[in-house]
């Protein structure tokens, strides 16, 4: 994508996928729709409600929750990316729903524009790995939910999945001078323990609901180690990053390693990458939270 959307519409669109429309729609299919419908699911909706979705991207639990509220229900995108919120906009547009939607420019640790006491559902997935201050945004959503209003979020849990004998899943023992490099470049941009990405875990979500003023909060946390992965063809490995703040691999080959090493280090990681001989470890959290 070579237009002059912000790196947050690219990563979400396109680079997630490296470029890839099969993929995107095998990944929707596989695994984006299920946490979905999960988070819905654990946000027990009723007809009628408003809900707003944090952080809500290309719209993808926003427009779910759009499907089971019924033609009186209501649901709020806020987002910090005004192409996403454009995005959105324009979709739900073309599908005709625009009348119960609304788009608010905004972040997770200050909800400028949402009342006080004026949802009935906050949900959000794969927001707060990117949100320093944590427990100004459970406040935030205590604060714009109605008295019985829930909260339903999801995260992957980072800290749990690290593997510094792996790249991307894969084992890079015969090239490990070169994943060092890799490794400190990403370091670099995301500093491990301070950056926010992994400067929590499933314990700190939970407190962090609590001090916010949830009397009840729960926590599902799955996790699972799989010593296989989807075979990715290496041109789109290449165009690919594992999140909006890092460019894709290609981009940090070229600045990190030399001729030489790029080449020793294709020749090692590329049969891998497209055997799928690697290995996929997830942490997820699904919170849940009530306001009494």
């Amino acid at each position: 994508m070579t237009d002059g959307s912000d790196r947050w519409h690219r990563w979400l669109l396109d680079v997630r996928f490296g470029g890839d429309a099969a993929a995107r729609q095998q990944d929707l299919t596989e695994v984006l729709y299920p946490v979905r419908d999960t988070v819905l699911d654990k946000a027990r909706l009723r007809p009628g409600d408003t809900l707003l979705d944090v952080g809500a991207g290309d719209g993808l639990v926003a427009f779910g929750a759009l499907d089971r509220l019924g033609p009186s229900g209501q649901v709020i995108f806020s987002d910090i990316s005004r192409d996403l919120l454009d995005h959105c906009q324009a979709a739900a547009a073309a599908e005709g729903l625009l009348d119960r939607c609304r788009f608010v420019l905004a972040s997770a640790d200050r909800l400028s524009g949402i009342a006080d006491a004026s949802v009935d559902v906050v949900t959000t997935r794969s927001v707060l790995i990117y949100v320093k201050d944590k427990a100004a945004a459970l406040q935030e959503f205590y604060r714009v939910l109605r008295p019985g209003g829930r909260v339903s979020l999801f995260e992957p849990i980072n800290v749990l999945m690290d593997d510094r004998d792996r790249y991307a899943g894969y084992d890079i023992t015969p090239v490990k001078p070169a994943a060092a490099k890799l490794r400190a470049f990403s370091e670099s941009i995301q500093p491990p323990g301070t950056d926010p990405m992994v400067d929590f875990d499933d314990r700190d979500l939970v407190r962090h609901a609590e001090r916010a003023g949830f009397p009840v909060v729960d926590l599902e946390l799955r996790v699972s180690v799989t010593n296989t992965r989807q075979p990715v063809p290496w041109e789109r490995f290449l165009r690919m990053s594992g999140n909006p703040l890092v460019p894709p691999l290609r981009e940090v080959l070229d600045q990190v390693l030399s001729p030489q090493e790029i080449t020793e280090f294709t020749v090692h990681l590329r049969p891998l990458v497209e055997a799928g001989a690697g290995q996929e470890r997830l942490a997820l959290a699904y919170l849940t939270a009530v306001k009494q």
